[in-house]
């Protein structure tokens, strides 16, 4: 039997070795590793009209929530939602549910149906289905479900056999999700998600990395598993333990639920993940050592129960750019509007940073509680904020170009293509700018659903997932209206 260093050994090996087999087409929450929400995609729409089917190529009902995704590759969409859509009627109930749709025609194929927890809301919040974002790679997908198992499915479902090892699904059907392997963080590692578990994975090479979205208990007091990790490395081919790493412990504020981002950085290959106490940490990424961590609240601010203190969780995912981290705090949407932080970090040093590598920073009244993930390309850094505001700021900086104000809350992230960005608001509506440090609206358009996710662009189609239906645009397509 393979020891515990020779699996870590021969799964980090693609770290620095080049690759023996072609190049696997990929796709993930923020399109690379640096997690910056930039596509150097071309010839995307900028605007349609859903009532008349003017470029729109295709458009499908989901479930009654979606928070999962889109994410595109390989001709296929993947979303994350819940089971109110019932693609299959001998399925009821409320369940998490991963649906795979083809990319050119919008055809429903499949779909991997997850039970709830059975201790309900407090680690599996009602119908809020599979809210985690797949890291696609060839023919595997990989995402943390509603359950808190790390799966890996096949792309394929059932169409090509039950592949293995796990060849025991409950559901075989001609629309069944095909399980590769499933990590059960509950099970194995005795992890506590408050209210849901959620996050998407990163694969670097062999190794796949994940937050365990470890949190409180019901009462918001308690941390019941303390001694639980905060963040963990499997194998992608057998999902086998790697390394685990517990920097949060005892004071995890709420949840955690948020993505790693991963960056080389002075030869160094390190993950760098959000925790649930406010502090984001930077890991070697062979071996989960600590390398730095930086608190992202000022010294005297305080966690008080419903959001009411000045200190925040980070919802937002970290983007690598230019050996710099780029993060926003924030709280549950449900704690409401309150001033935030937006910190740009030096991810060059080593220990606690916290004093020493902070480039530039924005707080107060100039900046408000965020989910969001920022986008940085051409000299301009676009963030929003739960409150709605769109900022354009310059990266190296902070200043202000221009700020948009879409009148409702954003949960998303601005997307960078083609020279425009998207952004999805709580109203349903998708507003397009120009890219650049001038602001120009080019257009806003209502999708009759609430948008909580970020868009995504593949192949010139530009995709967006509303609360209850996925979108595909197109230049020049022409659809039925609904």
């Amino acid at each position: 039997m393979e020891t515990r260093q020779a699996l870590i050994l021969g799964a980090l090996a693609a770290l620095a070795a080049p690759a023996a087999v072609p190049a696997q087409e990929v796709a993930m929450f923020g399109n690379t590793p640096s997690r910056n929400m930039v596509s150097d995609e071309t010839g995307v729409v900028g605007e349609w009209d859903v009532d008349t089917g003017r470029n729109v190529l295709w458009s499908q009902p989901v479930g009654s929530q979606a928070y999962g995704g889109p994410v595109v590759a390989n001709g296929r969409v993947y979303v994350g939602t819940n089971n109110e859509g019932r693609r299959d009627p001998a399925i009821d109930g409320d369940r998490g549910v991963v649906m795979a749709f083809a990319a050119d025609t919008g055809v429903f194929l499949w779909q991997m149906v997850h039970p709830k927890l059975p201790a309900g809301r407090v680690n599996d919040w009602p119908r809020q289905g599979v809210c985690s974002t797949a890291f696609m790679e060839g023919d595997r997908i990989y995402y943390v479900s509603n359950e808190a198992h790390i799966v890996c499915l096949d792309a394929n479902g059932f169409a090509n056999g039950n592949d293995g090892p796990f060849t025991d699904e409950d559901d075989t059907g001609e629309i069944a999700g095909d399980i590769i392997w499933s990590y059960d963080m509950i099970g194995e590692l005795d992890v506590f998600p408050h209210n849901l578990a959620t996050g998407s994975p990163l694969v670097i090479g062999d190794v796949l990395y994940t937050v365990t979205s470890n949190g409180v208990d019901e009462g918001h007091v308690n941390v019941p598993s303390p001694f639980s990790p905060d963040f963990i490395a499997l194998d992608k081919n057998t999902g086998e333990l790697l390394w685990e790493s517990t920097p949060v412990g005892e004071n995890v504020l709420h949840g955690a639920w948020t993505n790693p981002a991963y960056a080389e950085i002075n030869g160094r290959a390190q993950v760098i993940f959000p925790g649930g106490d406010g502090v984001i940490y930077s890991l070697d990424a062979a071996t989960g050592e600590l390398i730095w961590q930086f608190d992202c609240n000022p010294k005297d601010s305080e966690w008080i129960l419903g959001g009411r203190g000045t200190r925040n969780n980070i919802l937002s995912t970290p983007v690598v750019y230019n050996n710099k981290v780029y993060i926003g705090v924030g709280q549950d949407p449900e704690h409401g509007e309150a001033p935030g932080h937006f910190w740009v970090i030096d991810a060059t040093g080593t220990g606690d940073v916290t004093d020493t590598h902070a480039v530039w920073h924005r707080g107060g009244e100039d900046f408000y509680r965020t989910m969001s993930t920022a986008a940085i390309a051409d000299g301009v850094l676009y963030i929003s904020s739960l409150s709605g505001f769109l900022h354009a700021l310059d990266p190296e900086t902070g200043e202000e170009f221009w700020t948009y104000d879409t009148f409702a809350a954003v949960w998303g992230s601005p997307f960078v293509v083609d020279g425009k960005v998207f952004l999805g608001d709580e109203d349903g509506d998708v507003a397009v700018l120009r890219a650049g440090k001038e602001l120009e609206v080019l257009g806003e358009y209502n999708l009759g659903a609430s948008v909580y996710c970020t868009p995504v662009v593949k192949d010139g189609v530009l995709y967006v997932l509303t609360r209850n239906r996925i979108w595909a645009f197109q230049e020049g397509a022409q659809s039925d209206p609904l």
